[in-house]
């Protein structure tokens, strides 16, 4: 364990960023284990917590830490990239305290008042943009996500402006704008029920399976440029083909959302083919992370943060590629679609491609934000354990809703005539739900572990080491 200075003093603003995702994720698995035992006794914590106030905080928990993290990275990336200060670290330190003022009175609202009611109280009848999943936010807070979203990013595009242009830093970029340009669409609520599932589409899967995927590549490529030595001009080589195939298969991929929304059929072949191909991207990335490990040219001390990388992409290839793979065909999907089995493949999806990337890079970031180049040797070790922990919750978890997707399709969706209905149904899923519980809680140990990494110390040598380092780091002037 070295002590180490940041390169560019304006990196620090990401350590704000990375807490409240931190903080945030905490409370989205919180809820998450709320929602599965209201599956299990209906009247839990009702009617103070009501099942669809509960979910709306899940869900919303989960993007807007997944957002506080990307934030915080790009903010620690792009002057490291570019060699160059950010262009306005006041900027970045405000937005922060909006974006986190604003989530927080968006989730009280949610809790405190019937959602009907908060969007009369908040001008929904002029805008109307509210009650669609994971944008069920008001129209303020919509607002406030532009007025952040394009403060951050001016702060970025000028910082890229005035520095060094690498691969890394302009595949990020280009994720972040489509990330806030997509997100327009949220503000489109059609009449027609049709055009407006078409609208949402392009907000959620051009988000996670188009440009979220680019920021995924570019943390992924950095972290493996950092901890393995690697050429950099090996491992854009790699990113520019990955990108390529995730954004040739993730746009035309979205049509398997328009299988049986009323679109033209043909959306049925070009759905089913393209979304065949969304797992190749991701296996790209797993061969791409275990090619890098292998050809790498130093040990770095952070061996946490290379298995979270290498984490990353295996099991953003299983949950997003194989998992969404096994229902995407629109024969198949005819019969599965909002079943377990798609809340099994978003589960792991969004576990694999984006929990693990933002850890990843938390994990790499936080030691140097805090002064040294590596977490003490307990530390990471507790740390890999909570990567263990939470890989066997999410995969117990996963399996269960599998077996309840399948079971339900059985029972729900197969039989042409005498088909169970769906709360009967529900009651034959009990034992998978119990289940799915208790991976949830495995998966909380397993978080609160790696929280708990952050407060354990250095060992005395360790400790030693670190002294002596710093010492060598003060010039003879200052000793005096």
């Amino acid at each position: 364990m070295k002590p180490i200075a940041l390169k560019y003093k304006s990196q620090a603003v990401a350590k704000l960023y990375f807490i409240a995702a931190l903080a945030l994720f905490a409370g989205q698995i919180l809820f998450g284990l709320s929602l599965g035992l209201q599956y299990l006794v209906g009247d839990f914590l009702f009617p103070y917590i009501p099942f669809n106030q509960a979910r709306m905080v899940h869900t919303n928990l989960l993007i807007v830490w997944l957002l506080f993290g990307f934030m915080g990275a790009a903010y620690y990336i792009v002057p490291e990239e570019t060699e160059t200060e950010l262009w306005s670290p006041k900027l970045a330190i405000a937005l922060f305290w909006i974006f986190l003022t604003a989530g927080a009175l968006t989730i009280v609202g949610y809790l405190a008042v019937p959602y009907a009611k908060l969007a009369e109280l908040t001008g929904n009848d002029l805008l109307q943009t509210m009650g669609r999943e994971f944008l069920e936010q008001p129209l303020p807070t919509k607002l406030g996500i532009v007025v952040v979203a394009l403060g951050f990013l001016l702060n970025l595009s000028m910082t890229m402006l005035k520095g060094r242009k690498t691969s890394v830093g302009l595949v990020l970029m280009m994720g972040l704008w489509g990330l806030a340009l997509l997100f327009l669409f949220s503000f489109v609520n059609p009449h027609n029920l049709v055009r407006d599932k078409m609208y949402w589409w392009f907000v959620v899967h051009l988000w996670v399976e188009g440009v979220w995927e680019l920021i995924m590549g570019a943390l992924l490529a950095f972290v493996l440029v950092k901890t393995t030595g690697v050429d950099r001009e090996v491992i854009d080589k790699w990113l520019y083909v990955i990108i390529a195939f995730a954004l040739m298969t993730g746009i035309l991929g979205t049509g398997h959302h328009f299988y049986f929304i009323g679109l033209p059929g043909y959306w049925k072949v070009i759905g089913s083919v393209f979304s065949a191909m969304e797992p190749i991207p991701f296996f790209m990335m797993a061969v791409f992370a275990f090619n890098m490990v292998q050809r790498r040219r130093r040990e770095h001390p952070n061996q946490a943060a290379v298995l979270w990388a290498v984490g990353t992409a295996v099991m953003g290839f299983l949950g997003a590629g194989l998992w969404g793979f096994i229902h995407t065909l629109s024969p198949v999907n005819y019969y599965t679609h909002g079943t377990q089995v798609t809340a099994a493949h978003g589960h792991l999806a969004f576990y694999g491609a984006y929990v693990l990337v933002v850890i990843a890079i938390i994990s790499y970031a936080m030691p140097i934000l805090r002064g040294r180049e590596a977490n003490p040797r307990r530390a990471q070790s507790v740390e890999m354990w909570s990567f263990w922990t939470m890989s066997i919750g999410m995969g117990v978890m996963v399996l269960a809703l599998t077996g309840a997707g399948i079971l339900q399709v059985w029972l729900q969706r197969l039989p042409e005539s005498g088909a169970m209905p769906f709360m009967a149904t529900q009651d034959q899923l009990a034992t998978f739900y119990w289940v799915r519980l208790a991976g949830g809680v495995v998966f909380l140990g397993g978080l609160l572990m790696y929280l708990s990494s952050f407060f354990i110390k250095a060992s005395a040598d360790e400790l030693e080491t670190f002294r002596g380092g710093a010492q060598l780091k003060v010039s003879p002037a200052q000793r005096a």
